[in-house]
């Protein structure tokens, strides 16, 4: 009997090896290419998470600039710190919110992606106001050109604006900058929105220069009232001078457009980058999802 009690030939036992390989198979690790692409899109979203964070920084800035220089050229008078401090406060909840939905954005992906759209949309639109882009302004939306204009149409708004511009010194320091200038080289002088509109007479009225805010009228000189360049309403009276002319109210709304303006490029600029990074990190940890799945 025990000669009859032979080992199995070695092509029975060649089954049981084979039944092992799937499993093997199915427990070997991934391929170096797959893995290398789970990486590469993996570095890829931490580099828009990186950019994203510095691109609000610049929110951030913004917004403590607002509320430092809210009380600045004469815009308490149209109650404007209310609305720089009501936008400061906005690009602070902006800039928590954006840096939150990249910290989120492992776990609650499409949660993040969409609770930080809507504050991108309404700064590009508030963007669009400031610029006077079209049908986009109207007298009731306080800071947009439309608005300057008429505030500053009204005479009692202007009275006070006036007092506080000439509290400002702003004439006083252009004739102490400009004591040594001639005529010709005053007129190639870069003058700003102020110093240009209430500080001078308007520049058709063909008067003599002394100095920057003295001015006669000599024999060239003609009152150009229907041209509207209010040359009879200049005084050498440095509490008057060219402060009840129309180019000093028009100086003074350029100068609030012009900041504002870049205000709202600024806010355009942003919105249209931080919803870019948004929504390629977006994209990003879907595909990373996918990738691992």
């Amino acid at each position: 009997m025990s000669e009859n009690a032979r080992p199995p030939p070695a092509e029975a036992a060649a089954p049981a090896e084979d039944k092992k390989k799937p499993k093997e198979e199915a427990a070997a690790p991934p391929p170096k290419a797959t893995r290398g692409k789970k990486v590469k899109v993996k570095s890829i979203t931490g580099l828009l998470s990186l950019v994203t964070m510095v691109l609000s920084l610049p929110v951030l800035a913004s917004a403590i600039w607002l509320l430092y220089m809210k009380d600045y050229d004469c815009e308490k008078l149209l109650r404007l710190p209310r609305l720089q401090l009501e936008i400061g406060i906005g690009m602070i909840l902006l800039f928590l919110i954006s840096n939150g939905a990249v910290m989120l954005r492992t776990r609650f992906p499409i949660p993040a992606f969409f609770i930080v759209m809507p504050a991108l949309l309404v700064l590009l639109v508030m963007g669009l106001a400031l610029v006077g882009a079209y049908k986009m302004e109207n007298r009731r939306l306080m800071a947009t050109p439309s608005w300057f204009r008429e505030r500053v149409r009204n005479d009692d708004n202007w009275e006070n604006i006036k007092s506080c511009i000439y509290s400002t010194e702003t004439c006083d320091d252009l004739a102490s900058r400009t004591a040594h200038l001639r005529s010709y080289d005053f007129t190639l002088k870069k003058l700003s929105f102020i110093e240009y509109g209430c500080c001078r007479p308007p520049a058709g009225c063909e008067m003599e220069y002394v100095n920057a805010t003295y001015w006669r009228r000599g024999s060239g000189y003609v009152d150009h009232i229907q041209e509207g360049l209010d040359c009879g309403a200049w005084e050498n009276n440095h509490s008057v001078l060219c402060y009840n002319c129309k180019g000093c109210r028009d100086g003074f709304v350029r100068l609030m457009e012009s900041k504002w303006w870049k205000l709202g490029v600024f806010f355009i600029l942003m919105a249209l980058l931080l919803f870019i990074c948004h929504l390629s990190i977006f994209i990003a940890t879907m595909l990373e999802r996918y990738k691992a799945g």
